[in-house]
């Protein structure tokens, strides 16, 4: 049982996601780049994304270990293994998964200085921190750590499933300027989250005479939010299909409604030199349909647990000790379950970046875009990237360099610092065949030789159809 529970906990901390998307920021090239900073400066007149095709985005990693860390062959046993993992992780380690799916995205250019851009997307998102004391008593037990009190705030998540309509302007103020902002309507699909939860557990000896351990669970606290969820567990005959003909509607009408926004600048400081800052889902979404939430509060404390046997059944068909642990357990702990509405606010993430250009400028070979000849072929820079999380927020720094060949393809070589890795090296390419535009981009090609070494792997690719102001 112990060995079940601890691989369940390492799981939590060892499929970890971020949000940045750090290769695809301010790479020009790419209509998606206006999702990522909507004051972005775009050459080209109009575009299309394929639907359900235009991107698709997922990434995985570890900010805590690795499977490699756990399932590798090298003689060591499995517990061990996994003991060590528990101990040397943190309760700021975390779980977070994140993908997102464009439904549709389009712009077009009101005249030389004005772009609107449209479209919407799904986005799952969850977010878990490392129950560190949960696991230990869950793994090891409490024999060993008698008068150790046990934080259950350590238990922290959120997970959500939501779609966003969005609309945006991209207004080039002047030669140097060029700002965005965008407007977000949220629906959410379902919610869950439970944060900001207090409380202790500790065993001690008692002060009794008969010698015996008490258990001591102290000032718990805390609650679990749900919208959404309720119709979904409580279909008892329900399957994958009915599932989805239940969420499709609510990706449009769920009745859990927010509003964002994203702003965004770039500044051309000269020639050669690129300055870009961008804040995105500044929002909340409100949720007032089928909601559920779940209060716990109170203290308990009860002495060993009495074992039986032959068991004593009464007329209820329980022993009296079960029931009356029972009766005592509800009269000093509190559980309410609750209808009342609830505020989630968006995870915000900030992205800032500077770039310097150089070497030959245009095409070697058919500008096959029309775009304009003064672009530099060569460009290096550093991008920063912050998000704002349950406990703390999230950092990242990255490097990287720019390349056009032959004004058909480019390229874009990053390396990313993190809270998984250091050695976090990506690559991504841009194709202009004509009018249709493909790329992809991937992260941690260090470890592709072998992925379950990893602490993150990111993916994203795409199809576009691009215009320019001949077509």
């Amino acid at each position: 049982m112990k060995y079940r529970i601890a691989y369940i906990l390492l799981l939590i901390a060892s499929s970890v996601y971020s949000q940045n998307k750090q290769i695809l920021y301010d790479f020009t090239d790419l209509p998606q780049v206006l999702i990522q900073n909507p004051g972005a400066k775009v050459s080209f007149d109009k575009h299309f994304g394929i639907p359900l095709f235009s991107q698709f985005h997922f990434n995985a990693g570890s900010s805590g270990v690795s499977v490699h860390d756990i399932f590798s062959d090298d003689g060591q046993d499995i517990n061990d293994k996994i003991r060590d993992a528990i101990f040397s992780m943190s309760n700021h380690d975390f779980m977070t998964v994140n993908q997102q799916l464009e439904i549709i995205n389009g712009g077009w250019r009101k005249n030389e200085t004005t772009y609107f851009t449209y479209g919407m997307y799904e986005e799952l998102d969850f977010i878990s921190y490392f129950p560190k004391d949960v696991a230990i008593l869950a793994w090891e037990g409490n024999a060993n750590y008698i008068n150790k009190s046990f934080n259950l705030a350590d238990v922290s998540f959120k997970g959500e499933l939501i779609s966003v309509l969005h609309f945006g302007i991209n207004k080039q103020v002047n030669k140097k300027l060029t700002f965005g902002v965008r407007g977000k309507l949220y629906s959410s699909v379902f919610n869950i989250h439970s944060v900001n939860n207090k409380g202790t557990f500790t065993t001690r000896v008692s002060n009794t005479e008969n010698n015996y351990y008490e258990h001591v669970l102290q000032n718990l606290d805390g609650t679990l939010h749900t919208s959404g969820l309720s119709s979904l567990l409580d279909d008892e005959n329900s399957d994958a299909s009915k599932d989805i003909k239940k969420i499709i509607p609510r990706f449009f009408f769920s009745g859990n409604f927010g509003f964002g926004v994203d702003l965004g600048f770039t500044i051309q400081a000269n020639e050669q030199t690129t300055i870009t800052a961008s804040m995105l889902d500044f929002g909340a979404i409100f949720h007032s349909k089928e909601v559920e939430n779940y209060h716990l509060n109170g203290s308990y404390t009860f002495e060993g647990i009495e074992l039986v046997f032959p068991p004593i059944i009464n007329n209820e068909g329980t022993t009296p000790y079960w029931q009356n642990f029972e009766e005592e357990l509800d009269g000093n702990i509190n559980i309410d379950t609750l209808q009342n509405s609830y505020v989630t606010w968006r995870s915000t993430k900030f992205n800032a970046s500077y770039k310097y250009s150089f070497g030959e400028k245009g095409g070697n070979d058919c500008n096959c875009l029309n775009t304009s000849n003064d672009e530099y072929q060569n460009a290096v820079g550093v991008q920063l990237f912050s998000m704002f999380r349950p406990k703390r927020p999230q950092f990242a720094a990255t490097v990287f360099y720019y390349r056009r060949l032959y004004d058909a393809l480019r390229l874009k070589l990053t390396y990313t610092v993190d809270d998984y890795s250091f050695t976090n090296v990506g690559l991504g390419m841009s194709a202009h065949l004509g009018k249709i535009n493909l790329y992809g981009m991937v992260d941690n090609l260090l470890q592709m030789q072998n992925i379950s070494k990893a602490q993150s792997v990111s993916l994203q690719l795409g199809i576009n159809l691009i215009f320019d102001s001949n077509d």
